[in-house]
């Protein structure tokens, strides 16, 4: 049954990589004009200045090779300047950005004026939370639209291998795992007291009012559909003067109802529910775009937004009495409750050229996962570096350790720190992201 999970969900993502690589046509016909057309409307947006080809018929196959290949070089040095001047411009935008505010850090102290500290890091530019599910595609979007996308890709599946597509609906939509466990475990004792007395009828019904099916398998989402594969069948029966509902298994199946039953339970075993990936949203900021305050999304909380608020509220009153008399083991065990809260933490690093690089983890994601994700950013990924915390801390010397337990939840700026100085860290590709994001706000 494994088997065929595995190859169901291969044979999905190949057809949709068929239906992205547009019409096709047999090698030994000539490609219609639509075929031409439709390649050519993609390829014209895609290649931003095109230009018509002049017509050269009248020159040599050498010298139609050779112009072709100038022009080529020609249209790859101007793209190539092309983006030269545009990470030159970001950079030195952030260069003069991090000369203004060290100018200004510098005037502040001169003045004596007194140090604001924010009680947590402001998260700025926090779009939301979003997520990837390699199975189904390459779609970033937020778990409430996955968990659609998903419950509507299933569905549509279900003429193709019910009793499969059942399993998953069962293993996927549903959030208790308590609960599809006590499911799965109601269904087994259906199936094996059929098989037990294949000739009581008792055993072959099932009322659908009764209290174990109502309260065990019908608030479970797959399951109905799992029974209806095995070959139940809803009927209309008489009951106590009044007519009810039952899942009746025909005495007709019953010879092949081991089998059925087989797979479907080993399906229910070796079934994984669909998961989703959390996305990094990679964002690249200027020091400018770092001094902005926005507040974190409610997807962020384990708690709602409100209930949050209100403990707020009610904590704020007693803050400064209470914390003259608690212990330091009380103040870092209430910390921990604190942070338990949060699902997410969003964390920055500050590169030595004052640009920013912004990612979004889970809090029981381990350190070692922003330290690699810093290295995919970097121009040289072998280059040797620390992540340094507000409080000092270095990160590279505990990557087997959580967010949570380094305290870097739910906001923080991590330091890079290195030994081999540069005038640029990040991939050209990546800092050309600060760009993206100025112009969409």
């Amino acid at each position: 049954m494994i088997d065929k999970i595995q190859k169901f969900f291969k044979n999905k993502k190949a057809e949709a990589a068929f239906k992205r690589a547009g019409p096709g046509y047999r090698l030994n016909e000539t490609p219609s004009q639509d075929s031409y057309s439709s390649r050519g409307a993609s390829s014209s947006t895609s290649n931003v200045g095109y230009q018509p080809v002049q017509d050269r018929s009248g020159l040599s196959q050498e010298s139609q090779q050779a112009a072709a290949a100038a022009l080529a070089r020609l249209d790859k040095k101007k793209n190539e300047n092309s983006f030269k001047k545009t990470t030159a411009a970001i950079k030195a935008q952030a260069r003069k950005e991090l000369e203004a505010q060290k100018a200004a850090e510098a005037t502040a102290q001169s003045a004596s004026i007194p140090e604001t500290v924010l009680d947590s890091v402001p998260a700025l530019a926090v779009r939301g939370i979003y997520f990837q599910c390699p199975l189904l595609g390459p779609d970033i979007l937020t778990k409430e639209e996955w968990n659609q996308k998903i419950r509507d890709f299933l569905y549509e599946q279900l003429d193709e291998e019910k009793g499969l597509v059942a399993c998953l609906i069962l293993r996927t939509l549903n959030g208790s795992k308590e609960k599809v466990d006590a499911c799965i475990e109601t269904i087994e004792k259906y199936f094996e007291n059929i098989l037990k007395y294949p000739n009581e009828e008792k055993y072959r019904k099932i009322r659908m009012t009764n209290k174990i099916f109502e309260e065990k398998v019908k608030p479970i989402e797959g399951a109905l559909l799992l029974l209806e594969a095995a070959g139940f069948q809803v009927q209309e029966l008489p009951h106590q003067d009044t007519h009810e509902s039952f899942l009746i298994f025909p005495k007709e199946k019953v010879e092949e109802a081991p089998e059925t039953f087989e797979i479907l339970l080993e399906g229910l075993k070796n079934a994984e529910p669909i998961t989703l990936q959390l996305h990094r949203d990679l964002q690249v900021l200027l020091p400018s775009q770092a001094k902005d305050r926005n507040e974190l999304p409610s997807s962020f909380f384990n708690l709602t937004v409100e209930e949050i608020k209100q403990e707020q509220f009610l904590r704020s009153e007693a803050v400064e009495r209470n914390q003259i008399l608690r212990t330091k083991a009380m103040r870092e065990k209430e910390d921990i409750r604190e942070i338990r809260k949060y699902k997410f933490a969003l964390i920055r690093i500050r590169f030595p050229d004052g640009i920013l690089l912004q990612g979004t983890f889970g809090v029981h994601e381990k350190v070692d996962c922003i330290i690699e994700f810093v290295k995919e950013a970097l121009e040289d990924e072998n280059m040797a570096f620390n992540l340094s915390t507000p409080q000092g801390q270095v990160l590279g010397k505990n990557s087997e350790q959580t967010l949570i337990s380094f305290k870097l939840v739910p906001a923080t700026i991590l330091t890079f720190v290195t030994d081999a100085p540069r005038q640029t860290y990040l991939k050209p590709e990546v800092l050309m992201l600060v760009e993206s994001l100025t112009i969409s706000k």
